[in-house]
Parts: C-alpha cells; sequence; structure tokens
C-alpha cells in the first residue's frame, strides 16, 4: 500500500482501509494521524466505520474506534461489517440514533414569530415568546413555546410520533406530531381532541401527544410530564 491507512467514504461512514503487515501498535498511530488529517472534514460527523485490508479481533476494531473517538471530534455509531445484506439494518441504527438525539438535544429561540416565519430545526427547541397567526416552527424533536401559540407546530418532523408541542398559551391554527395531524375546532374540519380538564378562561399550560392515532391537548402535570 502506498498510505498504510486510507480513508474511503460510503454510504453510512467510512471505509478503513488498513495496512496488512504493520505493527499493529505503529498502525494505531498511523489511522489517529490521518484522522486528525481530516478532522476539519469529519468535524462531529456522526458515521459508521468499516474496515478492509487486514484481519482485526473484536478488541483491535475496539481500540481503533476508541483512539477515534477520544482524540478526534468525530463521532462512530458503530462498526459496519463489510456485508451488503446489513446495509439496511445499519441505515434502520443510524436513523434511530438520529431520532433519539433530536430528541435528548435541544436549542432556544428568543423572539416572537410573526406571520410568514418559518422556524425550522434539527433538534427540540424552545421559544422564548410567541408563535403567531401564519408563523410555523418545524422540529425533529419536541417544540416547547413559553408564550402563546398561535400559529403552526409541526414536532417530530422526521416521523417520531413520540414528540410532543407544549405552550404556556396552546391556541394553534395546526398541530403536527409525526404523521398525524390535529387543528384548532373552530379553524378547521379536522378537530384536536381535548381530554381532562375543561378549558378555562385563563390561558394555561398545556401540551400536545399523539395516542391512539389522535392528538389529544391536556394540561400540563407532573404525571403527564412523567409519562412522555
Amino acid at each position: 500500500m502506498s498510505k498504510p491507512v486510507m480513508l474511503k467514504s460510503n454510504k453510512y461512514g467510512i471505509n478503513l482501509i488498513l495496512d496488512s503487515s504493520m505493527e499493529f501498535e505503529e498502525l494505531l498511530n498511523c489511522v489517529l494521524e490521518r484522522f486528525k488529517e481530516s478532522e476539519g472534514f469529519f468535524r462531529n460527523a456522526k458515521m459508521a466505520i468499516s474496515f478492509e485490508g487486514r484481519k482485526l479481533t473484536q478488541e483491535e476494531e475496539f481500540r481503533i474506534v476508541e483512539t477515534i473517538t477520544d482524540n478526534t471530534a468525530v463521532n462512530i455509531i458503530c462498526i459496519l461489517d463489510n456485508d451488503a445484506l446489513k446495509e439496511e439494518l445499519i441505515r434502520q441504527k443510524i436513523e434511530r440514533f438520529e431520532e433519539e438525539q433530536a430528541g435528548r438535544t435541544g436549542e432556544f429561540y428568543k423572539g416572537t414569530l410573526r406571520s410568514g416565519q418559518v422556524l425550522d430545526c434539527e433538534t427540540s427547541v424552545i421559544i422564548l415568546g410567541d408563535i403567531n397567526p401564519g408563523a410555523k416552527v418545524v422540529s425533529k424533536g419536541n417544540i416547547v413555546v413559553l408564550g402563546a401559540l398561535k400559529g403552526n407546530a409541526y414536532a417530530g418532523a422526521n416521523g417520531n410520533e413520540q414528540a410532543f408541542v407544549a405552550a404556556l398559551d396552546m391556541d394553534p391554527i395546526q398541530i403536527k406530531i409525526g404523521d398525524v395531524i390535529g387543528r384548532s375546532a373552530d379553524k378547521a374540519p379536522l378537530a384536536v381532541k381535548k381530554r381532562g380538564r375543561k378549558q378555562q378562561a385563563a390561558a394555561e399550560p398545556q401540551v400536545a401527544i399523539v395516542k391512539d392515532g389522535n392528538i389529544y391537548i391536556e394540561p400540563i402535570t407532573k404525571g403527564l410530564l412523567n409519562s412522555i
């Protein structure tokens, strides 16, 4: 080989082509050097890794992954066996990882969204302000509005029906969670179902969740928060 370590991208991440004769400890240093050279390109990337050119023990594979993740900003999700039959399983694992990350991480947005504005987020989002009629928030995770939700909210935009929408004042034109859509009863024929206590004159914090294929809006309680 012209180089003891070569990187080749594939559909799901990186294929590491390794020299078959070099001592493993020396090869490990070469792997680290190669990834550090490419760190600017791969920074914060989430990927699968596969190996070629050398038969590795499971311990050696784990040591390579550990060396990469401990010393660079690359996130190795899993080790990919060079078997085309496993590609679909790997795709599902990566997508599931992204869905989980969307729910566990988040960002803040400060300000009121006015008619015509769209806020599109890769993660969960907390909005410090109102969402006015005609405005829209789209998130792959959850949406929390510390204000009035009077526009459109689309949570779980990657198809995750476990996501939720919460607001201090819940009066949306439309809510969508995953692939389930609901609308306010006075603004469209498909009504969002409200359970629990009757709606009071004063606004109260509420949360929208999917249950039995419908969107339900309920008052926020400690028990409900624990269940989601």
